[in-house]
C-alpha cells in the first residue's frame, strides 16, 4: 500500500528512523478486504508508530459514519502525538480517538491491526485483551520485521487464540494472522482444555535485595524486577544525598516502573518526588509501585515528553537512566534529549545523576548539555555520573 509522508515523533526524527516502513504496509495489505468489509468503528490499531496503520486503516475501511472513530493505541507519548499529527494534517483527525490500553480500546472489535512489541510480556498484556473484549470474530493482524520477531511470539497468540496464520515473507517483514479468541471461563462453565489462565496483568513481585515491590505492566522497561542499570543507581544515591539540605523538586526521569522514585522517597521522607516518562504502561507501573510500597501519596508520576511539565531552573535534583531504545532500533539520541532537557529544569548547582551503559561513554554530551560531570561509580557495564548545572 502506498502511504502518504508521514512526519515521525520527535524522538524517532532525531534517531533517523522512518515513519512508515515495509512490516506497516504489509499488515495494511494482508488485512485490506476485511478492513474495507468492516465498519470503522469495529476497527482498532495497535502499537503503531507514526500513524501508518491508522492512516492506512482508514483509506481502506472508506468514510466513517457519524460518530464512528478509529481507535488507536500508542504507549509512548510522542508516537501518539504524531499519529494526531498526522492524521490532522491529512484532514482525518476528526476520525481518529486515542485510547488508553484498556477494554473500551478493542470492545467488539472485528479487526485489530498490531505491531508487535519486542517485549513478549506486553504482546501477552495485550492479545490477553483483545482476546477477551473483542468480537468473537475478530481477526488480528500481528506484523513486525522479521528480524525482531521470534517463535515464541507465536506461542503467545496461540495461548490466546484457537487459530493462527503465518504470512509469506515481503522485504524481511511478516503477519500473524489471529482468529478465534479464547476467552476465560466465566463462572458456571466448564473450561476448555485450551482455556487461557486468568490475566494476570499487572505483575507484583518482590525485590528482596531493596526490600519494595514491584507492579509492572507488560509494556514497562524490565517488568516486575529491577534492571541491573537501576540497582547500580540506587545503590549510589545513599551517598549522594546524605549530608545535604532536601533538594527542591526532586525528579526521577524515565521513571519506568517506579523504582528510583520509590528509593528518592524513603531517602527523602518529607519531600513530594516527581516521575516522569513517555510510556503510559510505565506511569500506571509507577503509581502502582509507589502504592505498593506506602508511598504512592508522596510520589507523583506523569506520562510527559521529558520535563515539558517542569519549568526552567525548578530543579535542585534530577535522577536519569535513560532509554537507548526508539522501537527496535539502538540510538543516543533519547538520552541526549533527556540531557538537555535535564539542564533547562536544574537551578544554577543543580544536579543530575545518570547511569549509563559504560561503552556510550556520555561524559561529552553530559558536559554540554548540564555542565561539569563527575564519575561516581564505574563497572564493565554501567558508570554513574553526576552533573552540575552552570
Amino acid at each position: 500500500m502506498d502511504l502518504p509522508a508521514l512526519r515521525g515523533a520527535a524522538d524517532a526524527e532525531a534517531a533517523g528512523l522512518d515513519a512508515a516502513d515495509a512490516a506497516d504496509r504489509l499488515i495494511l495489505d494482508e488485512a485490506r478486504e476485511v478492513v474495507a468489509a468492516t465498519p470503522i468503528g469495529r476497527i482498532a490499531v495497535i502499537g503503531d508508530a507514526h500513524g501508518a496503520l491508522a492512516i492506512g486503516a482508514l483509506s481502506s475501511a472508506g468514510a466513517p459514519r457519524d460518530g464512528e472513530h478509529l481507535r488507536v493505541h500508542q504507549d509512548a507519548l510522542l508516537g501518539e502525538r504524531a499519529i494526531v499529527a498526522n492524521a490532522e494534517r491529512l484532514g482525518l483527525g476528526a476520525s481518529v480517538r486515542m485510547l488508553p490500553l484498556a477494554p473500551e480500546l478493542v470492545r467488539d472489535a472485528r479487526v485489530v491491526l498490531l505491531r508487535l512489541p519486542r517485549s513478549l510480556d506486553q504482546l501477552d498484556e495485550v492479545s490477553g485483551l483483545i482476546a477477551d473484549h473483542a468480537d468473537p470474530a475478530a481477526v488480528v493482524f500481528a506484523g513486525g520485521r522479521i528480524k525482531h520477531m521470534t517463535p515464541a511470539m507465536n506461542d503467545v497468540l496461540r495461548r490466546r487464540f484457537g487459530r493462527l496464520d503465518i504470512s509469506h515473507a515481503r522485504q524481511k517483514s511478516r503477519v500473524l494472522i489471529a482468529r478465534e479468541p479464547i476467552r476465560p471461563v466465566a463462572d458456571g462453565e466448564t473450561a476448555r482444555a485450551d482455556a487461557p489462565h486468568p490475566i494476570t496483568w499487572p505483575r507484583r513481585a518482590h525485590d528482596d535485595a531493596l526490600d519494595l515491590d514491584v507492579v509492572a505492566h507488560g509494556g514497562a522497561f524490565a517488568g516486575a524486577s529491577v534492571d541491573i542499570g537501576t540497582r547500580f543507581l540506587v545503590g549510589r544515591l545513599p551517598e549522594l544525598l546524605d549530608g545535604r539540605p532536601a533538594p527542591r523538586r526532586p525528579i526521577d526521569l524515565a521513571c519506568g516502573t517506579g523504582v528510583v522514585a520509590v528509593c528518592l522517597a524513603r531517602l527523602l521522607p518529607t519531600a513530594p518526588i516527581e516521575a516522569y516518562d513517555q510510556s503510559a504502561a510505565a506511569v500506571a507501573s509507577a503509581r502502582l509501585t509507589a502504592a505498593a510500597n506506602g508511598v504512592g501519596d508522596r510520589v507523583r508520576a506523569e506520562r510527559a515528553d521529558g520535563l515539558e511539565l517542569v519549568p526552567d531552573g525548578a530543579s535542585d535534583l534530577v535522577v536519569l537512566n535513560p532509554p537507548f531504545h526508539s522501537g527496535a532500533a539502538i540510538t543516543t539520541a533519547l538520552a541526549e534529549r533527556l540531557f538537555a532537557d535535564a539542564g533547562r529544569a536544574l537551578a544554577p548547582g543543580g544536579r543530575l545523576v545518570a547511569v549509563w551503559n559504560s561503552h556510550l561513554r556520555y561524559r561529552a554530551a553530559l558536559e554540554r548539555a548540564v555542565g561539569p560531570t563527575r564519575q561516581v561509580a564505574r563497572d564493565p557495564k554501567f558508570t554513574v555520573t553526576v552533573s552540575t548545572r552552570r
